[in-house]
């Protein structure tokens, strides 16, 4: 299947087709923690207290910001600097020139196929809503795309 994402650059595209252009999996939710002295980035299994882990979905989306302080907004800028994207994040994918894999909701045409491949969080994250701040660390996890 063709479509916008293979004629059109990152930057041609509308606001629309970038947000249509995400693939649903939730990585870029996970909370992150980073070694101030090293500047490496270490995953844990926990999300952004606003993502619902089932549907892998922002609950306030449009609000994100101003409840999540520092919850990041993928753009065109940006999209290059962000070392901590999985390799399969379908910004990263299009910015290379690389194909979207088969699971994707704009080529599979179902929007679930992201979770039933296993290409999403659902099933095995937690809130960060049920986690003690100072017990994040324990949920350090290796990263695998």
């Amino acid at each position: 299947m063709s479509g916008f994402w293979t004629t059109k650059t990152l930057e041609e595209m509308t606001t629309a087709e970038w947000e249509l252009l995400c693939d649903g999996c939730a990585k870029c939710c996970l909370v992150k923690l980073e070694d101030h002295e090293t500047g490496e980035i270490f995953h844990t299994n926990v999300t952004c207290e606003l993502l619902d882990i089932h549907s892998c979905k922002c609950s306030n989306y449009q609000d994100r910001h101003s409840i999540v302080t520092d919850c990041i907004t993928l753009d065109r800028d940006n999209i290059h600097t962000l070392g901590w994207l999985p390799e399969t994040c379908s910004y990263r994918l299009i910015a290379d020139g690389k194909p979207l894999p088969e699971w994707h909701h704009l080529v599979a045409e179902d929007s679930e196929r992201v979770h039933s491949y296993g290409a999403s969080l659902q099933g095995w994250v937690v809130s960060e809503l049920d986690v003690r701040k100072e017990d994040v660390e324990d949920h350090i996890i290796q990263w695998v795309d």
